[in-house]
């Protein structure tokens, strides 16, 4: 019901119906329903028939409010959402629907980022093949996107079950593809706005005003370019610049300046000398004089006092009120009914630098530049909108690393998670396995993890773990994203407060979960002598321990603790410095532990790096002679080194998407999993845990070098030899789904496998070439896999150059569009 051009989203969704002849329209509602039938009434007023369907105790999805209403469908019918702007060719849809013979169209158009929307790819023949509902960064492989408008038959609601919430997208159509329920996509032309943030309700206006979008503007043009409604009176020395729209009974004195994009709806207010830089004024509103407004949306009767400034993309709630000579913010958003004092100035920090996100998860937490990005506000409200998203007297557990850093933004989730009623359990510094492992035997519903990243030392990632120490699904992020960004935040009373506790004996429930799932015996007659680097960063320093308990000699280098982590150049001066330390003392072998416990890095006993994709080739060949016919789970990008392992051990391997949490969910989901990760990552042991444990994988390997009575340097020499190439491509965002859709469209189905990006195979050799998005930087990456140098080498070369030429092209259409 929120205004475009002075009239609510849904009076133009109702306009588009009536202009392709749909005259009965049915409105599923829950939240506040009120509104929308005081205002439509029966329709009869807007040339349509309109029937209410109400929720009244929850809301029933996308699918389970149409399910909610099958029995007034008995013929072909039009689903369309009512937060969004189009101007599609419906009719066009429907005469496709009949003559495809098709039980569910859907209605597609293309845009240039498709992280928010649904991504399909149809055959030739425009029949569906498959379709990936919001996917992430690294997942995209169309740029062909759902636009939530459908057309379809009333058997397919046969297919829902009745009373229960569900989802178009997530539950009806894989449905319907699984069981070959003929499924078509109509690519739409024309406009298409899904109205779901702030920044897209902006330019939906500002595309309306200059024409991008046909839509009914109910006021006459006065002027070209210049729409006023009836009763509106404008100071001779006003300067009015197109294209602008001012309502009904509006009253804009001397002086007044209304630049080009500028929107005011009815009863509107401006006082002279005031400057409007295309902000969206709603009903009502009052704006002073000398008043500055700046690409801002000020809500229905909201005032705002003399000489008052309100800059870019802040929004001032309805009936509130902006005291004289005030400032506020960009992107500062004011409730309803507030008052802010005059001379004042509000201010709030943006959570990421100079542009607002509507992403604040990566690719496997919450990432942003430490103290900069992740302050103690930023995550005090991160608390209280991850809490909202729980029940109150939820448990949540928090850990950290140990650097003052993750201490600091720690207490202050903790503060947000309490704001809202959710009690704690505050592990405080422990190691993200330990954490992982313990997470499952407390009475928690999840649990954060907060450290240093990984990858840059100047970051901070705090990781959210459901129940079993998984990191939580995708459709969790979102719930915790829109809670952030809507400040849709429970506030408990003071009784309600959560409380927070200091469980013990963590460190004993791990050791208990180590030494069960490993052989014991094996270890104590060892005498194995490891030299562990842990590169000033000792949250990981148990290992020690756990291995003296068996006999075992760890010789420990760099445990004392850095606030700051050393730079990565610095950290391959260490490895050096472990390899001569490794020979010198004629050990086992070194590792370096790194990333709070979860990564390392080999090196054996001739001093000599194992890293990257040989160490993920090492590790599954020690597990597979170990544990032959199981299964191994690895990345898409992995080298085939790992196949051709698994068939000398008869076993099984499970490829899965780029991230780590797809690691770590299909390592709980597939049976007979021993060992799931890569030498980039970590690896996983799921009978110990769901997640990455650099700990418990050094001490599996001095069990099987034991038992097998082999060196690391032995099982190198028998690794399989496999050419396998990586090179990184900038790629804008912007183009990213086109070139997905271009590289789907030009190979052969039969070659194709679209886990993660897009992966191009020769099944006849174990030759294949992946491009593959970044999950966080506009980058593309590629990589070839072959027994052959020369076919890797060439054929990286030409995907380089053929994934440049595109981004090229398309950057050049774009300029030339502009």
């Amino acid at each position: 019901m929120v205004p475009i051009l002075n009239r609510p989203i849904a009076e133009h969704i109702i306009n588009l119906l009536r202009r392709h002849h749909f005259q009965e329209v049915i409105a599923t509602l829950h939240y506040l329903p009120d509104i929308m039938r005081e205002y439509f009434h029966n329709g009869s007023d807007f040339g349509v028939q309109i029937t209410y369907s109400v929720e009244e105790d929850q809301p029933l999805g996308t699918a389970g409010c149409v399910k909610n209403i099958a029995e007034l469908l008995d013929s072909t019918f039009l689903v369309i959402s009512g937060d969004s702007i189009t101007d599609f060719d419906l009719s066009a849809a429907v005469k496709f629907h009949t003559s495809q013979q098709s039980k569910a169209t859907l209605i597609l158009t293309r845009v240039p980022n498709p992280l928010d929307f649904g991504v399909v790819i149809t055959d030739e023949n425009q029949r569906i093949k498959r379709f990936l509902e919001k996917p992430s960064t690294s997942e995209i492989f169309s740029d062909t996107v759902n636009t939530g408008i459908y057309v379809l038959e009333p058997e397919v609601l046969e297919y829902l079950p009745p009373n229960q919430e569900c989802d178009f997208s997530n539950d009806l159509f894989p449905l319907l593809l699984e069981k070959g329920v003929p499924m078509y996509g109509f690519i739409a032309e024309g406009y298409w706005c899904d109205v779901g943030h702030l920044e897209a309700y902006r330019e939906s206006q500002y595309d309306a005003l200059r024409g991008k979008v046909k839509l009914d503007f109910h006021v006459r043009e006065r002027s070209p370019g210049v729409w006023v409604g009836e009763n509106t009176y404008i100071d001779d020395y006003a300067r009015i610049e197109a294209p602008v729209i001012i309502g009904n009974n509006c009253r804009i004195a001397a002086r007044a300046h209304i630049e080009a994009g500028t929107i005011l709806g009815d009863n509107v207010t401006i006082g002279s000398d005031a400057n409007l830089k295309r902000p969206i004024v709603w009903n009502g509103a009052i704006i002073g004089e000398d008043v500055h407004l700046r690409a801002c949306v000020i809500a229905r009767g909201a005032r705002v006092d003399r000489r008052a400034h309100v800059l870019e993309g802040s929004v001032v709630g309805s009936l509130s009120t902006v005291g004289e000579e005030s400032l506020i913010s960009p992107n500062v958003r004011v409730w309803p009914s507030k008052k802010i004092e005059s001379g004042a100035t509000l201010n709030i920090n943006l959570i990421w630098g100079n542009t607002a996100r509507r992403n604040l998860f990566g690719q496997r937490g919450v990432l942003g530049l430490a103290n900069i990005d992740i302050t103690p506000e930023f995550a005090v409200k991160l608390g209280a909108a991850y809490g909202s998203t729980l029940k109150q007297v939820a448990t949540v557990a928090v850990s950290r690393d140990q650097r003052r850093i993750s201490r600091m933004v720690t207490r202050s989730l903790i503060s947000g998670l309490m704001s809202v009623g959710v009690n704690v359990l505050n592990l405080e510094d422990t190691a993200i396995p330990v954490v992982r492992t313990v997470i499952r035997k407390l009475t928690v519903v999840g649990g954060i993890h907060v450290r240093l990243s990984p990858d840059r030392s100047d970051q901070i990632l705090i990781e959210f773990l459901d129940n079993k120490g998984i990191n939580i699904t995708k459709a969790k992020e979102k719930k915790i994203e829109g809670a952030y960004f809507k400040e849709d935040l429970r506030r408990a009373g003071v009784a309600e407060i959560g409380n927070m506790t200091y469980p013990s004996e963590v460190i004993d429930t791990y050791r208990t979960a180590f030494e069960r799932h490993l052989n014991i015996d094996g270890l104590r007659h060892s005498n194995a002598k490891v030299v562990i680097d842990y590169v000033y960063a000792v949250s990981g320093a148990l290992l020690p321990r756990l291995l003296a308990k068996f006999g075992c000699d760890a010789v420990v280098l760099n445990a004392s603790l850095n606030q700051i982590a050393i730079s990565p150049s610095d950290r391959e001066n260490l490895l050096d410095q472990l390899g001569r330390v490794v020979e010198a003392l004629r050990a086992n072998f070194g590792v370096q532990v790194y990333a709070n416990g979860e990564q390392f890095i080999l090196v054996d006993e001739s001093g000599s790096l194992i890293r990257g994709e040989e160490l993920t080739a090492l590790m599954v060949t020690m597990v597979l002679t170990a544990h032959p016919r199981s299964t191994v789970v690895v990345p898409v990008q992995a080298s085939s080194a790992v196949e051709q392992i698994a068939r000398r051990h008869d076993g099984i391997v499970i490829r899965t998407k780029a991230n780590p949490t797809a690691l770590m969910e299909a390592c709980q989901a597939h049976p007979n999993v021993v060992l799931g990760g890569s030498g980039d990552m970590g690896f996983i042991f799921p009978q110990m845990h769901p997640g990455f444990d650099a700990m418990f994988s050094i001490a599996k390997m001095i069990e099987i070098l034991t038992t097998q009575e082999r060196s690391l340097g032995q099982i190198r020499t028998d690794l399989p030899h496999v050419i396998h190439r990586r090179y990184t491509v900038r790629c804008p965002w912007s183009v990213k789904g086109a070139l997905m859709r271009h590289l789907v469209e030009t190979h052969a189905p039969e070659n194709l496998e679209l886990i993660d990006g897009v992966k191009l195979i020769n099944y006849q050799d174990d030759n294949w070439i992946l491009i593959l998005p970044d999950a966080g930087e506009p980058l593309i990456h590629i990589y070839a896999n072959s027994d052959d140098r020369d076919w890797a080498d060439a054929t990286l070369r030409e995907y380089r150059n053929m994934v440049q030429d595109f981004v090229n092209q398309v950057q050049g259409m774009n300029r030339e569009d502009y």
